[in-house]
């Protein structure tokens, strides 16, 4: 069975970074397309930034792009959300998904297989 686990998150002040960790269990991670997502109190959840399985060509919001960064470590079954010159807006409770065919872009949200348990990033202006 596919398990997502996810690990970082907290509160930080605006400019500074965080990173969140998301490891997989019960199949093989590189096989998955992977995307970060987060969802706002009152809002639907949306695609954040997203990197298919078959190229490095992440896709991204354009309200992240240039501060926040998708990698992969197939070889621990992990993958990463670097987020840096974090914002009040980014504020929001974080999931990592992964799918099963490749895709240029994080959207449908409902596209995605398996999700991660959810982490809370809190950004104080």
């Amino acid at each position: 069975q596919v398990q997502l686990v996810q690990s970082g998150g907290g509160f930080v002040q605006s400019g500074e970074s965080l990173r969140l960790s998301c490891e997989l269990s019960g199949w093989t991670l590189e096989v998955y397309s992977i995307g970060w997502f987060r969802q706002a109190p009152g809002t639907e959840r949306e695609g954040v930034i997203c990197l298919s399985r078959d190229n490095n060509q992440p896709y991204s919001i354009e309200s992240v792009k240039g501060r926040f960064t998708v990698s992969r470590d197939n070889a621990k079954n992990t993958m990463y959300l670097q987020m840096d010159n974090l914002k009040a807006e980014d504020t929001g409770v974080y999931y990592c998904a992964v799918g099963q065919y490749p895709t240029t872009d994080c959207e449908p949200v409902s596209w995605w297989n398996f999700w991660g348990q959810g982490t809370q990033v809190t950004v104080s202006s």
